[in-house]
């Protein structure tokens, strides 16, 4: 290795393995028509450096704020790359914003250009919201937009940047707008030192190495798809594979046959329903007691699946079944559920291979600090901590200690081992009209453990007791209802069982308006937004209650 930097920052890895392994596939991406185009370490460097010399030709002032828009693809990659090699900060836009919320983050982050990428269905829905005078560059898969040149041609019609811009570990490479499940999206600024501190403690734990694969789906606007897929993949060297759809999520998967995978709860959940859909739970266990059948179906399965290869599972951003993480261990694949923040680049906490504790999100990976504060909350210290909030520095100056703790907003505890449980966030107590407060995360975990139900918000803020709305998944809607009643009754009771007194829940509420990104209920990262919940069901609650039914169908 001739230059002892090359993997100081992510741009500089780029430029290595260009180099080194010109010829070898770095990115694969799907088609509308079932097939795939392949993209070399050489022609994503080519194309990123002359979408860099084209930006550099803009004369924009140096380290400008470019935003990137769209779903995941090989282009959304080179984009980033493309700004960063000519000198600038990346600010990516979940494609599911709503058109109020991008033009904020457009104004908040004095973006100077952006790039539109593949949208689909979504672009109608944000269009408003993008500044009329702000210039754009549509990048392939992206809309059609009249008078808005496409990457395709810039890239053909300019030169190669050959001297790109050197970046500093300590320099900001981007600013990653906070989903906003509360309030309006803040800006978080991360350095390329904490994007390679990220994969380097990482690698600490898991040894990722170039001969990996991934597949990308989750949204590269959020931080932990950047920490876990393109910047690994950037600083490995190793192979990513794109998604088309959710139609074809499984032929992606069944391309890429990742090696390492992350997901979250409600995909484990669909894809365990979709297996049962085709060989039912009963008839699984009774193969499964056949010890050569029992290989070769749980081989099958996960083939069918496109995980056979999946030597690393993660999971996060919400807690497992214990029920379906059982699922996946019986088939061989161990799912280690873990804890982070955009706050700390997704690099803060993980359950470890053959150390998994279900109900915990593991101890602190290295180089992290923890400790529980005097009110519950969970204070973190992370080698991959932001820079700060962008134009805030009063809200950065409060999210962390005196001598240095992120100020999570989530309540946890602590077992005798190190090992983290997350109870709950700190700003989710809510006050009953008995005086009492209420943790609602700890309880939505115990009804969530029910695989009918997709989605759960405890509320009653003023109500005597609270209660529970709940989302179900399309094949328990469509259900038998007494039976389903019966079998929700079972689970309020039995819930009701184990919790304090003021905690108990008063009924639950069946809603039928499905909770989704575009509609508003979930964030882009698939959480519940419990205000939005909350104002639009808390006001029908005296209603409900004076029902005296322990289920109830909105």
């Amino acid at each position: 290795m001739q230059n002892p930097d090359y993997k100081a920052t992510l741009p500089a890895c780029l430029l290595y393995w260009e180099k080194t392994r010109p010829d070898a596939v770095y990115l694969t991406q799907p088609q509308a028509d079932g097939s795939a185009v392949d993209y070399t370490w050489r022609q994503v460097g080519d194309q990123a450096r002359r979408m860099a010399a084209y930006l550099r030709s803009l004369d924009l002032p140096p380290r400008s704020q470019i935003a990137l828009l769209g779903k995941n693809s090989a282009h959304w990659i080179m984009a980033d790359l493309a700004i960063w090699l000519a000198g600038h900060v990346s600010v990516p836009l979940y494609p599911t914003l709503n058109a109020q919320t991008a033009a904020y983050i457009l104004e908040h982050s004095e973006a100077r250009l952006l790039f539109v990428g593949k949208m689909d269905e979504l672009w109608p829905l944000v269009a408003p919201g993008i500044p009329a005078q702000l210039p754009r560059i549509t990048l392939p898969l992206g809309p059609s937009l009249q008078g808005v040149r496409g990457w395709d041609e810039i890239v053909a019609q300019t030169p190669r940047l050959e001297t790109v811009a050197k970046r500093e570990p300590d320099e900001l490479a981007t600013v990653i707008y906070t989903s906003g499940s509360t309030g309006l999206p803040k800006g978080v600024m991360i350095s390329f030192g904490a994007m390679v501190r990220t994969v380097c403690h990482g690698d600490r734990m898991f040894k990722i190495n170039r001969d990996d694969r991934m597949l990308s789906y989750l949204p590269l606007a959020h931080a932990a798809e950047r920490a876990l897929v393109e910047a690994p993949s950037l600083y490995h060297g190793f192979r990513v594979y794109f998604a088309w759809s959710l139609e074809t999520f499984v032929q992606d998967l069944r391309r890429a046959r990742p090696t390492l995978f992350f997901s979250v709860p409600r995909l484990w959940t669909k894809f365990q329903q979709g297996i049962c859909q085709k060989l039912p739970l009963q008839r699984q266990k009774r193969l499964f007691r056949v010890p050569v059948l029992s290989r070769v179906v749980k081989r099958r399965i996960l083939s069918e699946l496109g995980l056979q290869d999946v030597r690393l599972a993660l999971t996060g951003s919400a807690p497992l079944a214990p029920a379906l993480i059982e699922w996946y261990r019986k088939l061989g694949l161990e799912l280690l559920e873990g804890y982070a923040m955009s706050e700390n680049f997704a690099y803060s906490h993980s359950n470890m291979p053959g150390d998994m504790v279900v109900g915990t999100v593991g101890c602190p990976a290295p180089g992290v600090e923890q400790r529980i504060a005097d009110n519950g909350e969970i204070l973190v210290k992370s080698p991959s901590d932001m820079m700060g909030y962008f134009k805030d520095p009063q809200k950065t100056a409060e999210s962390f200690t005196e001598d240095g703790f992120l100020k999570t907003g989530d309540m946890g505890s602590l077992d005798d081992q190190g090992r983290l449980k997350i109870t709950g966030r700190v700003k989710e107590l809510f006050k009953t009209a008995k005086g009492k407060y209420v943790a609602p995360v700890p309880i939505e975990n115990r009804l969530g453990r029910n695989e009918k139900i997709e989605a759960v918000c405890v509320a009653g803020a003023g109500q005597p007791q609270p209660f529970a709305l709940l989302l179900l998944g399309q094949d328990a809607r469509t259900g038998e209802r007494s039976a389903l009643d019966a079998e929700l009754a079972g689970l309020l009771r039995e819930v009701n069982a184990v919790l304090e007194e003021h905690e108990k829940l008063d009924y639950l509420v069946v809603v039928k308006e499905p909770w989704t990104m575009q509609n508003g209920y979930l964030t882009p990262t698939m959480k519940v937004r419990r205000n939005v919940v909350e104002g639009r069901y808390l006001s029908q609650a005296d209603g409900w209650r004076e029902a005296r039914q322990e289920v109830v169908w909105e």
